[in-house]
């Protein structure tokens, strides 16, 4: 069974830190873009982060950069995504998303990511 796992979410407080981890099972990781996306209450999805296939290059959003990484560990088949010096606005429902190579790079086309996780929720409030 083809899935994406997120964990990792929880309450923390402003400024403080967490890591969201992304499992795949039934297909491999390394042949995929991989992208977060987030959701807040009353908003659409917005990208935050992805890391490109083979070359392991990395996109921000601009909300995030200088505060999030993101990161592949291809043998354990699984993508992180370590958020430092939270803020409320950070307050979503985070999902990672699989996609094909050619998406590295042209924008946060979220309608063409193959394979979605069930979310996990990052709350940030003091």
């Amino acid at each position: 069974q083809v899935q994406l796992v997120e964990s990792g979410g929880g309450l923390v407080q402003p400024g403080g830190s967490l890591r969201l981890s992304c499992a795949a099972s039934g297909f491999t990781l390394d042949y995929y873009v991989i992208a977060w996306f987030r959701q807040a209450p009353g908003k659409e999805r917005e990208g935050v982060s992805c890391i490109n296939k083979n070359d392991g290059n990395t996109h921000y959003a601009d909300s995030v950069k200088g505060r999030f990484t993101i990161s592949r560990d291809n043998a354990k088949n699984t993508v992180y995504l370590q958020m430092n010096s939270l803020k409320p606005e950070d307050t979503a429902v985070y999902y990672c998303a699989a996609g094909p190579p050619w998406l590295y790079g042209s924008g946060w086309k979220s309608e063409e990511y193959d394979y979605w996780g069930q979310g996990t929720q990052v709350t940030v409030s003091s």
